[in-house]
């Protein structure tokens, strides 16, 4: 059960663990309590086998702030300020085997972008804002590029990062940094969508094609195709491939999709 005065809400509903910023008072920014319960919220659901999908969510109109300036501003004193955990969360949302999608219904700004990016999916309001504003604080979107620049258009990168200019959800979808961009009203319904599609897949399936989708460009593709074939042919005689060709055959859902609640 949630804690009343968590900073990231924990719900979990036929296979779709929610995790939702819930921290309206300073725009949901990544301090470090709420950073340290987004870690422990994606371990969870990690390790729950029931869990096949991750939705990170928000409470309030602003999805996520970035850093806690007023934390970073208190930690100059020390010498250091708490950007390193922003990479943990980063690179946990990232390589999490279970597919992670966020629903962006307001903006973001400097390490939500790194959020939004770290997702495999993300669905965003028409109306939601974004800009890359580090530049205008004389610093630099350091930490975030490891996951915004594999997904945004080069040219596109260059503009918003040294513009610090603002964007809507449609200019986000067109460079890459969403999936979709939808009506307001209608992204309850488009974020349902993806996750029932997600829940379909297989556990390891997943897991696999995640790994397929970061596989570096290969130098030798003869060899880069005989690995693959191995690779597939591996999959098709799994458990999971094989109760999946089964599923298929004979018209039923596989055995790993969640029964209708």
């Amino acid at each position: 059960m949630t804690s009343p005065d968590a900073l990231v809400r924990v719900a979990t509903a036929r296979g779709v663990t929610t995790l939702t910023l819930d921290s309206p008072h300073n725009r949901n920014a990544l301090s470090t309590p709420l950073m340290t319960q987004l870690l422990a919220g994606l371990a969870d659901a990690v390790a729950d086998d029931a869990v096949r999908v991750v939705v990170l969510d928000h409470t309030g109109p602003i999805f996520c702030s970035g850093a806690d300036l007023k934390e970073t501003a208190a930690a100059y004193a020390s010498g250091t300020v708490p950007a390193g955990m922003l990479g943990d969360v980063l690179a946990a949302v990232w390589e999490c085997p279970k597919p992670v999608l966020a629903r962006v219904a307001g903006p973001a700004r400097a390490g939500g972008l790194g959020l939004i990016a770290a997702a495999d999916l993300a669905v965003c309001a028409e109306e939601a804002t974004f800009a890359f504003t580090e530049v205008r604080l004389g610093v630099i979107p350091a930490v975030i590029s490891a996951t915004v620049l594999p997904r945004l258009h080069p040219r596109a990168a260059a503009e918003l990062y040294l513009t610090g200019d603002t964007f809507d959800g449609r200019r986000a979808a067109e460079i890459g940094l969403v999936t979709a961009a939808v009506p307001a009203d209608g992204l309850d319904a488009a974020v349902q969508r993806y996750c029932a599609s997600l829940v379909r897949g297989a556990p390891g399936a997943l897991a696999g094609a995640k790994q397929l989708l970061r596989r570096p460009a290969a130098a030798d593709l003869p060899a880069e195709i005989a690995d693959l074939a191995a690779l597939s042919t591996g999959y098709f005689l799994s458990d999971e491939g094989r109760e999946g060709v089964s599923a298929f055959r004979e018209k039923r859902p596989a055995r790993w999709v969640p029964a209708e609640s």
